[in-house]
């Protein structure tokens, strides 16, 4: 009989237990990817870095990175690439310790950064940038932004009159001369999806139910 009773209390953990894990990976599933965009950094000289332009010289990247899209990073004076990157929760960097750590102006050289992907845009839309230093954007065959040279953080709002559609894009933006180093743009600039990632709260239930699953057959063990 107690064996019996044992047995059906068994069963009962199981399938309530078991159901919170069955909601709790349900919860997990992909939904709405977050857009992003692949970067290069470049560390040039530092007469170059005062004209970003699209089409600047440089040689292979010093770092490689995916960020998510609206771009929006900022940092103060004196950051290395490292930070500025973190500070737009770029990932899959790719770069050496050295590089990561080196700052991003040094009075000889500066840094450039070049996006590339698509942007949906619709003809008179209207979007802000707030950039320093200096950056280029075309879209299409358009050049929307032409602010390449140095300047200390501001804010713009531009309008595009290119023609409606999702068009290729590429985005130059140079930190020179010390100081901080911005650019926020509101514009949508995607060059792949994203990765979906899962609320914290479907983790803790995922997690709380294996635990409570563990512990619960553990004590009836213990008590058969």
């Amino acid at each position: 009989m107690f064996a019996k009773e044992t047995n059906m209390t068994v069963t009962r953990l199981k399938t309530a237990l078991g159901a919170s894990v069955i909601a709790a990976v349900a919860l997990l599933a992909p939904t709405t990817a977050r857009a992003t965009v692949i970067g290069n950094a470049y560390f040039v000289p530092e007469a170059e870095a005062q004209n970003a332009v699209i089409g600047f010289a440089h040689g292979a990247p010093n770092a490689t990175f995916t960020a998510p899209t609206p771009l929006s990073f900022t940092n103060a004076g004196g950051s290395t690439l490292g930070a500025f990157l973190a500070s737009g929760g770029a990932f899959g960097i790719t770069a050496t310790a050295a590089d990561l750590a080196r700052v991003l102006d040094n009075g000889t050289s500066g840094t450039m950064f070049d996006f590339t992907g698509t942007v949906t845009v619709t003809t008179s839309q209207t979007f802000t940038v707030t950039h320093d230093d200096g950056l280029q954007l075309q879209v299409g065959a358009l050049l929307v932004i032409n602010q390449p040279g140095p300047t200390g953080p501001v804010t713009q709002t531009f309008t595009y009159t290119g023609p409606s559609g999702n068009l290729p894009f590429e985005l130059v933006y140079g930190e020179c001369c010390g100081g901080a180093a911005v650019l926020n743009i509101s514009l949508p600039l995607v060059t792949e999806p994203g990765p979906s990632v899962p609320e914290p709260s479907s983790l803790a239930l995922l997690s709380a139910g294996l635990v409570g699953l563990g512990v619960a057959l553990s004590r009836l063990r213990k008590t058969g």
